[in-house]
């Protein structure tokens, strides 16, 4: 069994204006992100929305001393972006249709992804979002350490940081043994 995993891609990540944006690249990586998301919703397999929401009053949270505010709850800049916005909202209501509010960069971090796979069946999990040397990345090591087969949506994952997408493209594959989808 497999399910897709949908990481952050928000107007904060991926608009022009966006509070921490990949910009062009994020916004290049829509269309394949949104047509592998319908062929995961068409199929019936399991999608997760993990999406990162963060507090401006979290003086604690150790990301609000490395990046400036973003996708803070309740604001537009938490909200999905492009087409993919539409796609949620017209599946939200669907079992198979998962939204998950996240702290951390990895979606399995302090959240209870874990149990949902495991009791649908799952072994098998397909990344798409932002940034992939960053929340994709923690993502993927955390389900490659629980166990997980790691699928990476090359034409469907971004970062605002062109090295750092290159390396965590080869660590996906050289290190975690990962397919990557071309």
């Amino acid at each position: 069994m497999r399910a897709l995993l949908s990481i952050d891609y928000t107007n904060d990540f991926v608009a022009t204006d966006g509070a921490l944006t990949t910009g062009a690249d994020g916004q290049r990586i829509e269309s394949e992100l949104v047509a592998v998301t319908q062929s995961f919703v068409e199929k019936g397999d399991f999608v997760v929305f993990a999406i990162d929401c963060h507090d401006a009053e979290d003086v604690y949270h150790p990301e609000n001393k490395l990046f400036p505010p973003h996708n803070l709850a309740g604001t537009a800049g938490r909200e999905l972006y492009g087409s993919l916005a539409a796609l949620y909202e017209e599946h939200k209501d669907s079992r198979n249709v998962y939204w998950i509010d996240k702290r951390h960069y990895s979606a399995f971090s302090g959240t209870d992804l874990d149990v949902r796979l495991r009791e649908r069946g799952i072994t098998e999990i397909h990344l798409t979002g932002v940034c992939t040397d960053i929340c994709v990345l923690h993502t993927a090591v955390d389900a490659y350490n629980l166990g997980y087969r790691i699928v990476i949506h090359e034409k469907a994952v971004a970062s605002f940081d062109p090295i750092g997408h290159d390396w965590a493209l080869r660590h996906f594959s050289g290190s975690l043994g990962a397919e990557i989808i071309r």
